[in-house]
């Protein structure tokens, strides 16, 4: 038998993202994908024909605890949606995206819709007898359809493996979604290539055809050249913006210039930032380095070799102190936490800070955001918001928020790994945390 043939002698698809390839009885896939789905969900084995991608995110579905009778949660409403939305990026391209897809949405009774990166939707427009039905199945602006929160999806999806992807009814995980077809294509900072979110078109059995894929595609494509045209949104008092979290060396986004940091100036930067007031070179040595010996003249050696980095005027002395605004995404996400917005603070926070870092004050507030996230979390009772920190890197062994996650969504695989946790924690010498 050949490689593109099935068992039953029926040729594969050639290109594993789209949905069906040409010539395919729709209603036999459907029939054939409802009894795989059964399959999976009863025996957790995905027998063909399920497509690799479309089978990947089922386990992925699975590991994260979602059940196949869950239903979307709607996180933002009213004001704080509109806020969130009037913020984010993909905000200055939704005129691109109604110019482009509006008139094919409403006249294919499909719908438009755009997500961010975390697969919260945050608008969904188009025809309104279609938006009266997905309304039933929370399928709304505010709503979360992250792949973490009700399994596969086109958008959800799309931003969770980073490409465009194709999703026909009964390969969607949770069944209330399956009479749906949907296409979705993340879209990219142009200029960084961080992930803002995925543009999607839903509706019939019609969107499983080949050109939905590469309409999407195109759209996201155009949405980034326009971003890429744009002239870049600052702050209007010319703060400049540092990005410290979940990476080991930080960035610094400077008078339209990108300047990537090494772990000491990133360190540097940290604790100038969050002290506008500045630090003498005591406090900077006491805040740097855990070795007492290291004298004045490599810290001042290291000061000189950011400023010339940095330019002329940025970085002054006695004290050492910054001479224009440094906004930081720490800071951000203090605020958000202070203010009481947990949702706002976890879509803020991308990662420990400098997580690389042995500086005492930079690891003394590392600990201190983490710790205050995830108390904040665990207060808040949100399963979804709960579900991401723990399949996060950084949260994989975190039993605090396994156990609340356990409390609010007690399924099979998170009971398992809060026992295997629990286990782990018995062992003398693990350092799982607590």
């Amino acid at each position: 038998m050949s490689p593109a043939a099935s068992p039953s002698g029926e040729a594969q698809l050639s290109d594993p993202w789209v949905a069906l390839e040409p010539g395919a009885d729709p209603a036999e896939r459907v029939r054939v994908l409802r009894r795989a789905h059964e399959t999976f969900t009863t025996a957790g084995t995905v027998p063909w024909p399920v497509r690799s991608v479309v089978a990947d995110s089922w386990r992925r579905s699975a590991r994260a605890g979602v059940e196949p009778e869950v239903t979307a949660s709607v996180e933002l409403t009213d004001g704080d949606l509109g806020a969130y939305r009037a913020e984010h990026p993909l905000a200055r391209v939704m005129p691109l995206f109604r110019e482009l897809m509006g008139t094919f949405a409403a006249d294919g009774e499909h719908l438009l819709a755009v997500c961010d990166a975390h697969g919260r939707l945050l608008w969904v427009e188009g025809h309104p007898s279609t938006r009266r039905r997905a309304d039933r199945m929370n399928f709304v602006p505010g709503a979360r359809w992250a792949e973490t929160s009700v399994g596969t999806n086109a958008p959800g999806t799309a931003v969770a493996v980073g490409r465009a992807v194709q999703v026909f009814t009964a390969e969607h995980f949770i069944r209330r979604v399956q009479p749906w077809t949907c296409a979705a294509a993340p879209v990219r900072d142009p200029r960084t290539g961080r992930l803002l979110g995925a543009v999607d078109i839903t509706g019939g059995d019609e969107l499983a055809h080949p050109h939905s894929l590469g309409f999407v595609q195109a759209v996201a494509r155009a949405a980034e050249s326009q971003l890429a045209l744009l002239a870049p949104t600052r702050p209007a008092d010319e703060t400049s913006v540092l990005s410290a979290l979940g990476r080991d060396e930080a960035e610094l986004l400077l008078d339209g210039r990108r300047i990537r940091l090494s772990r000491r100036h990133s360190e540097l930067l940290v604790l100038l930032a969050r002290h506008p007031e500045g630090l003498t070179g005591d406090e900077l040595l006491c805040g740097l380095y855990e070795d007492e010996s290291v004298t004045p003249v490599t810290l001042r050696a290291e000061l000189a070799r950011l400023r010339r980095l940095l330019g002329p005027g940025l970085l002054a002395s006695r004290p050492y102190r910054l001479t224009a605004p440094v906004e930081s995404d720490v800071a951000v996400v203090e605020r958000r936490l202070e203010a009481g917005a947990v949702t706002s603070a976890a879509v803020a926070y991308s990662g420990p800070l400098l997580p690389g870092s042995q500086a005492p004050a930079v690891v003394r507030l590392r600990r201190l955001l983490a710790d205050g996230l995830r108390s904040a979390l665990i207060a808040h009772r949100d399963p979804d918001l709960l579900a991401d920190w723990a399949h996060a890197p950084w949260g994989e062994d975190d039993l605090q928020v396994w156990r609340a996650l356990a409390v609010i969504r007690p399924t099979a695989t998170v009971r398992a790994r809060l026992a295997a946790l629990e286990s782990e924690l018995a062992v003398p010498g693990h350092r799982t945390r607590r």
